[in-house]
Order: structure tokens, then sequence, then C-alpha cells
């Protein structure tokens, strides 16, 4: 059952006494006053409203009558109900007689903050359930998925809907956190009425995630449309707020586990957009699914093994020179000249780095399947 707090109690003082010029008292269901004008009185016992919680009707307190009673002044007090049952009591500061017309009118608008502030903590208690659904469904496993899905039915959400993932980080160098956090709600809330059936939370404190339908009529999957869909988002920003903001494009898998899968692809689409390309605002997943997808094989031993001849090359370019060398060759597609002139080299220096290069990897440039461990290699172990 709901419970009057100090909260509840101060704006039903703050809201009344602008009503009537007396002093305004709340209390909760055990008499105990936690609002009141004469804030001296706050944490005391009101025997009338005792008598007016237990007996469940208006009590009139006269001078006679406060004299015998603990706590008290001369007024009114009535019982305040939510939904049926008695949750405290207001009273009116002064003689009796004058204020039998205020009683309903502040006992009526008593019951109608309270009933606003229990919608209001039902919202946010959803919205918190909401927020720690869609984080425990976007890092899911096989395992988890059976009460995700009766979890997802509580709260309503359709998870056969396929979803794509879109990542929303502000870029802030500011030491403030609470001012990146409210910056990064206020974007939350402007997304939040275009997008329709969408899921969209706070994953971090500049951080949040939406997931959002990702087949329009019926169609296939179209990235292009994804992406012409966040440049409306970006657009929707006042420009007055002055943020900046990395958004990432997942690409969209089927499935039970597709979101999962989404918001990962998401997640390292961002990463190592900022990472090559800082400067721009908006990275989408088929512009790095290469990289994407070979990020996780760095540590892994299928990784080591596919990068080994790479990984020789490490080793023995400490300046680093063989390797922006071998980049520039993959780059202009063993276009010596064009390499050469990317470089700012003679072509005789390029072939004497390029033999160098096929010396210490013991791979054959112009073949094929070794040219493509090399360019593997380059991918996975990129700079940090």
């Amino acid at each position: 059952m709901l419970q009057i707090d100090t909260d509840i109690a101060g704006k039903i003082v703050d809201r009344t006494m602008k009503i009537i010029g007396h002093n305004i008292n709340v209390m909760n269901a055990q008499a105990v006053i936690l609002g009141s004008g004469e804030k001296h009185r706050i944490g005391t016992i009101h025997e009338g409203a005792l008598l007016a919680i237990n007996q469940n009707r208006n009590v009139e307190i006269n001078h006679t009558i406060a004299a015998n009673l603990q706590g008290v002044k001369p007024g009114l007090n009535l019982p305040i109900h939510y939904q049926g049952k008695i949750v405290g009591a207001i009273g009116i500061t002064g003689e009796p007689d004058t204020l039998s017309h205020y009683g309903e009118l502040l006992k009526m608008t008593a019951e109608m903050i309270i009933e606003q502030a229990n919608l209001q903590e039902q919202l946010q208690w959803q919205n918190r359930q909401k927020d720690e659904f869609i984080s425990q469904l976007i890092h899911a496993s096989d395992t988890e998925l059976p009460s995700l899905k009766q979890w997802a039915l509580q709260l309503g959400i359709d998870l056969s809907v396929p979803r794509v993932a879109i990542i929303i980080e502000l870029n802030s160098n500011s030491t403030d956190c609470q001012h990146d956090n409210q910056a990064l709600k206020q974007v939350m809330h402007l997304l939040q009425h275009p997008l329709r059936d969408k899921l969209i939370a706070m994953t971090s404190l500049t951080q949040l995630v939406i997931l959002k339908p990702a087949l329009a009529d019926g169609q296939q999957f179209n990235p292009e449309r994804e992406s012409q869909h966040i440049d409306k988002l970006l657009k929707r920003l006042p420009a007055n707020m002055q943020i900046k903001l990395h958004i990432a494009l997942g690409h969209y898998f089927s499935g039970d586990l597709g979101i999962s899968y989404s918001y990962r692809t998401a997640k390292e689409t961002l990463d190592i957009g900022k990472k090559y390309h800082p400067e721009k605002s908006k990275y989408v997943y088929q512009d790095y699914s290469l990289q994407v997808l070979l990020s996780g094989l760095r540590h892994h031993w299928r990784g080591h093994a596919l990068t080994g001849p790479y990984q020789k090359l490490l080793e023995a370019d400490n300046n680093q020179q063989l390797q922006k060398t071998l980049a520039a060759y993959l780059q202009h597609m063993g276009d010596l000249q064009a390499c050469a002139n990317s470089l700012f080299i003679h072509r005789n220096t390029l072939r004497y780095r390029l033999d160098k290069i096929q010396q210490i990897t013991q791979i054959n440039l112009h073949n094929f399947n070794g040219l493509l461990s090399l360019y593997l290699g380059q991918i996975i172990h990129q700079p940090d």
C-alpha cells in the first residue's frame, strides 16, 4: 500500500497553502506530521489527526478540545484516502467554523497529489524495469533466453519483432558526469517520441542504446535506409544543445539472439569507427564489417595462427616503416607506382622494402593466399 512520505507531504503543503492563507499539516497513517507550514512541528504526533484516521471522519478541534490534546492546535482534520484506504490525514489550523468550506477542497487536492505521485513512481519503476531488461537482453546468452521471454511478456514487449541496435554515445571531455548524464537524458527524451515500437535505454552515464524495428513493411534489412534514419535523428537535436554525439548502427541478425549479436556489432563498430575516424558522428557496420568480424580473433588461437606471418613483421619492424609500406601496397592493389607516390619514395626503394617484407614473413606478395594472410594480419593487429 502506498505510504505518504516527506516528499509527498511537502508537495501537498506547498500546493494547498497557496490556496488558503492558513497553516497546513500533512500526517502519515500513524498521525506523524511529515509536512507543515510550521516546520518545528514536523516529526511530532498530531492527536487530532489520529482521531480522524482511527475513526475515519472529519474531526473539528476548537480551543477547548485543543487544550486537552497533545501537539494539537484548533483546526480541522480530515482523513486522506487512496484506493479506498486511509493513508494519512490533512489538517488546517484555524477556527473550525471558518474552515469547513475549505475541507473537502483540500482533501481532494491532497488525494490528487498522492495519486499523481503514485503514478509517477509506478512509471519510474516500469522505466527502471525496462532499462534493466534491455541491458540484459543486449548481453543475453542461450541460457538466459527463457527468463527474458517471460520478463518481456510481463513488460508487454514483443520479442518477435526483428530489431537492429543503434548505440548513441555522448562525446565529452567534461569531468561533470552529472551534466553529461542530463544531456544524454535530454537526447533520449527527444528521440523517444518519433520512434515507434522502439526499445530505448541508457546503458551508462554517457551511452544509450536503441533497439528499433529492422524490417520495414516486411522488406529485407536495408542498412542505407537505417543510415538515413540516423541522419534524421541527428537533425532532430537542437543546435543550442552544444553536444557532440557518436552514433553506431549494428548489423541485423535473425533468431533469438539476434538483438544481442546486433548490439555487439554496433559496439565494435563504434569502437573501431572512433579509432579510425574520430571526427565522424556516424558509423555504420557495413563500412567496418571486416574489422568488426575479425577483431575478436586478436587474442584467439585462430587469430594467432592466421596472422603468424604478419606477427613476424611486427617483431622485426621497430620503426613501423615496413608495416606502412605493406599497408600502402595493399591499399593500391599492388600498383607499384601509385604505392611509391603515396609514400613519397622511389620505385627502387619500394621494391627494396617489399623484398625485405617477403624475407621476414616468408610470404610471396604475388601469391593471393599469402597476400590475404598479411592483409588479415594487418586488420587483426591494428594498434589500439
